[in-house]
């Protein structure tokens, strides 16, 4: 598994930034009605505020006291209300440790129906981040009028106490390694680091690193329900956050409101199941990007489609064999140079950026794709780094998913996944390294999820995705018991915030009003 299920973000090629696109409009067919209201609250205000008796509902004893917690509610960022929340470390010892939560809210512009908890995806995206810098970018100004939106950073993701394994050096050090484990020294060099990375890990983080798996933060979105003063959870999740929205639904079906799941994950596939799925996806999307990239007059990929893939292959071959040099100084090799490749392809929106970044490459300056290979590893200018997303990547996937770790049955997975993507394939084996010495095992086997009782839920499935396959959208639409498809037919990850005026009125009439399309209904 690689590091690519997050929420996309659009991209100019001179300055890049941070930014979503919008499309064009269509129709959608509604259906029927969602039975629950969106919640009874107006939401959070500034001060010390503690969940009614109605609002918590039923809980365990044992829980009450996170439920009912004082919370202090302050002005922050300007514009925005933000709090910290306490939930225990591990919901089996809830009179043990506890950790803190950090949320932030923006408040609706007109009265608010109620609070949508949202989750940009990951794992190891921030919520909170999201909320403050890219609200606009991921949902519609009638969501933002009807509904509080409250951000949150999951158990061990930045703001929150947080996973902690390497420092900014080191992790600049550990994105420089070019290993190749397709070789027996290769793979005990890769097999020692990842040895040294998990023993780092347990280090810094502490007992911490064996509670941020799924589930959990699954649990604490129910505290912050409760927090938010909703009875009901209304939730809009990307992504990785789909799989994290369909736990909680399979933990607490009665208390789902309205859930918008985009993107979604199938939580019944394997690691190295999604795995294939991603290298099959990220290889169809090279395609669709080189015959648009083939429609300028700019673009440097000449001749047919074929031709075109086979120079970008060509040109990470070369790196492989010779990494270059940045304007910086830096070193780029094959695998930062992937890295940066990978990230445009999120959304058509930043095809112009790779294309510039190929540009250069061809013409030996990798300058603009270490840009982009930064941009995605969330590294500034200064060598710091403003996330530790990619450390949070393999603490919850090594809890989340037992892992493929016999070096036998690697090499055959690795031979499929470059047959898959002869592009990229090589680069996304032998992820099951990375959790063979992992301090802490996995806690969950992935299943199916029926979420039995729960109100209707909404999943979108974009037809080009490259990071969730849209297979996996129709997948977890199958599962869920109460779920109906909506479809974008459109290149890129995700939907909402950047698709067309169909996806958004369909999203919008669902939360607001509480219509649900009809399922199978297609956007195009």
């Amino acid at each position: 598994m690689t590091p690519v299920r997050r929420r996309p973000r659009t991209l100019s090629v001179r300055p890049l930034r941070r930014a979503a696109a919008a499309a064009g409009a269509a129709a959608v067919v509604l259906a029927s009605l969602v039975a629950c209201t969106p919640g009874d609250s107006d939401g959070p205000e500034e001060g010390t505020q503690s969940a009614a008796p109605e609002v918590i509902g039923e809980v365990p004893a044992e829980l009450e006291k996170y439920y009912s917690q004082n919370v202090v509610w302050e002005a922050c960022e300007d514009s925005f209300l933000c709090a910290t929340v306490e939930v225990p470390m591990d919901y089996a010892d809830p009179d043990g440790s506890s950790i803190e939560l950090e949320v932030i809210l923006s408040e609706a512009r007109d009265t608010a129906e109620g609070t949508v908890l949202l989750n940009p995806g990951g794992p190891g995206g921030s919520g909170y981040d999201t909320v403050l810098e890219s609200l606009e970018g991921v949902t519609t100004g009638r969501l933002r009028d009807d509904f509080n939106v409250l951000g949150f950073d999951p158990r061990g993701v930045g703001r929150s106490t947080p996973v902690d394994c390497l420092t900014d050096q080191e992790l600049d050090a550990a994105r420089s390694e070019s290993l190749d484990p397709s070789t027996d020294a290769g793979y005990e060099e890769a097999k020692e680091s990842a040895r040294d990375y998990a023993e780092q890990c347990a280090t810094e983080s502490g007992e911490l690193l064996g509670f941020v798996d799924t589930e959990s933060a699954a649990r604490d979105m129910d505290i912050l329900r409760a927090v938010a003063g909703d009875p009901k959870l209304n939730y809009l999740g990307f992504s990785y956050g789909t799989f994290l929205g369909a736990t909680y639904a399979e933990l607490f079906p009665e208390t789902v409101g309205r859930m918008v799941l985009d993107g979604g994950i199938d939580p019944s596939a394997s690691n190295e199941d999604i795995t294939l799925g991603q290298a099959k996806a990220f290889e169809k999307a090279i395609r669709s990007y080189v015959e648009d990239c083939q429609s300028s007059s700019n673009c440097p990929l000449k001749g047919s489609v074929d031709d075109g893939i086979q120079t970008i292959r060509d040109l990470i071959a070369s790196v492989e064999a010779s990494p270059m040099t940045a304007a910086d100084g830096r070193e780029v090799n094959a695998s930062t140079f992937v890295s940066g490749f990978i990230l445009p392809l999120y959304n058509d929106a930043n095809w112009p950026a790779l294309t510039q970044a190929l540009t250069s490459a061809l013409r030996g300056d990798p300058t603009t794709m270490l840009m982009l290979a930064d941009l995605g590893a969330e590294r500034n200018e200064d060598g710091t780094y403003s996330s530790n997303s990619s450390e949070v990547f393999s603490a919850v996937n090594c809890l989340d998913y037992p892992m493929e770790t016999d070096r036998a049955q690697m090499d055959i997975d690795a031979a499929e996944l470059e047959e898959a993507s002869p592009t990229l394939g090589r680069f996304l084996a032998y992820g099951g390294l990375t959790c063979e010495d992992w301090p802490y095992p996995p806690v969950n086997e992935p299943h199916r999820i029926s979420a039995e009782g729960a109100a209707p839920i909404l999943v979108i499935g974009t037809t080009g995705d490259p990071a969730t396959p849209y297979e996996w959208s129709q997948a977890l639409a199958e599962q869920l018991d109460s779920a109906v498809l909506l479809t974008w037919e459109a290149e890129g990850h995700t939907a909402y915030g950047r698709g067309n005026q169909c996806i958004a009125d369909a999203v919008d009439d669902y939360f607001s009003d509480g219509t649900v399309p009809e399922d199978g209904t297609v956007c195009s």
